[in-house]
């Protein structure tokens, strides 16, 4: 009690102080006044609510805007993670539950495997990427446990899911737009930022998958959720994102096909879910089989064949990250590829990292409670499979599912702890806890 109310007042005092020194900036810098005002804004709500900041990065996680150049180029999305993640850290109720722990120890081991490639390959883009992988994985579960350990999950993921369903209603219509000119293409948007049709997939496919699952602590009510499905798989097809509806497809059908110990789930979603995957086969063998050596499998082809090469110059410790932007060598592509791209970039011992990291996380996720766990293993199931066709540690595309999972893992400790004061279904499954009062 003594520590916080010094902390409250020292924290006044703090705000006091910036206040007289905007007030001072005003006249002679407005755009500094602004920034240090700002600053205030977000102390006092950190005071409010601890876990303040972590919640308003929820929806900023889908900014693709990219800043700085080719040595530090990283998305707005980033630096709103790197901003939540510093208030997590120190705000964030501890302690951290078991999963949560060893799912940290899992990406220090990778993080460990991959500053082999950082000391032999030194330079710039190399060393800023490690730190980046860090932050995507790492600092996305503290951003995310944060948000769900403080009992503020459902804004969190209710916000989340307003900035998805934003993106979905662009690209709708984009794509009726793009009908009515007798243009069939996948939709890419230029507007209020640049989203290329893999990131409109990748995201919206998150955002179905959160939504279809809809676990009782989040709040919603089904229409909701299930217009919020229908809503954001059908951008999924507009973007016309294979590997986004491949993974959708897989993981939902390992949540209808797993036991829910909150409602059954109808399995004709599953007429919806096959046919899609099936459709998406046709398509590559096709691409296979043309004479087009541009197309989009034939050319991935291409790029397996020459990231195996790269991989081959440094088979133990790769050539470093971001070796495509760095001209480390002779190509100039991202691989499409998982391991792949893992590979070229920190070699076999990397590999090892990767591999444990993510087959580790999903041992962990599974056998959590499903009321939890079933939406923490998907969404990083389905990010992994994504990641077998297309780029895979790219902003965004990585940190979302990790701050998914540490909401999840969060939102499990925080019933946890209101279990014994007989709260849990009030504060966890209230949607559960109405029905229970209007049936008495």
């Amino acid at each position: 009690m003594i520590r916080r109310r010094v902390a409250w007042v020292a924290a006044m005092a703090l705000i006091a102080a910036l206040l007289t020194l905007v007030g001072a900036l005003v006249p002679r810098s407005s755009v500094v006044a602004v920034v240090v005002a700002a600053f205030v804004l977000v102390i006092g709500l950190t005071i409010y609510e601890p876990a303040a900041v972590p919640i308003l990065t929820m929806p900023l996680l889908v900014v693709v805007e990219r800043v700085g150049g080719d040595s530090v180029n990283l998305s707005l999305s980033d630096f709103a993670l790197f901003g939540g993640f510093c208030f997590a850290v120190v705000f964030a109720p501890r302690p951290y539950s078991r999963p949560m722990r060893s799912l940290l120890w899992l990406a220090g081991f990778y993080q460990v495997t991959t500053l082999f490639t950082v000391v032999a390959n030194p330079y710039i883009q190399n060393t800023v990427e490690w730190f980046h992988a860090w932050l995507s994985v790492a600092g996305a579960l503290v951003v995310g446990w944060a948000v769900g350990r403080s009992g503020r999950a459902r804004i969190g993921m209710t916000m989340f899911m307003v900035a998805c369903l934003a993106i979905a209603a662009l690209t709708g219509i984009a794509s009726l737009t793009q009908l009515a000119a007798g243009n069939t293409g996948p939709v890419y948007l230029y507007w209020p930022f640049g989203m290329h049709k893999n990131f409109i997939g990748i995201v919206l496919a998150f955002a179905a998958l959160v939504a279809y699952v809809r676990p009782s602590w989040v709040g919603w009510s089904p229409r909701f959720a299930l217009t919020s499905f229908w809503f954001c798989s059908l951008g999924v097809v507009a973007s016309q994102a294979r590997q986004a509806l491949v993974g959708l497809a897989v993981a939902v059908m390992v949540v209808t096909l797993r036991t829910d110990p909150d409602r059954k789930r109808s399995r004709l979603i599953l007429l919806a879910a096959i046919p899609a995957a099936y459709s998406v086969a046709l398509a590559i063998q096709d691409q296979l089989a043309s004479t087009n050596a541009f197309n989009s499998a034939n050319q991935r082809l291409t790029w397996y064949q020459q990231a195996f090469e790269v991989w081959q110059s440094s088979p133990w410790f790769g050539v470093g990250l971001r070796w495509w932007v760095a001209g480390r060598t002779q190509f100039g592509f991202q691989p499409p590829n998982a391991e792949l791209e893992v590979l070229s970039s920190v070699g076999l011992v990397g590999l090892v990292g990767f591999l444990a990291l993510f087959l580790g996380a999903l041992t962990i996720l599974w056998r959590r409670n499903p009321r939890f766990g079933t939406l923490a293993f998907t969404m990083l199931l389905m990010r992994f499979i994504q990641g077998q066709f297309d780029l895979f540690w790219s902003s965004v595309v990585v940190s979302v599912p990790f701050v998914i999972v540490g909401v999840c893992l969060g939102a499990e400790a925080y019933a946890r702890e209101n279990r014994p004061h007989g709260r849990l279904r009030a504060v966890v499954f209230p949607t559960l806890a109405r029905l229970d009062g209007q049936r008495r």
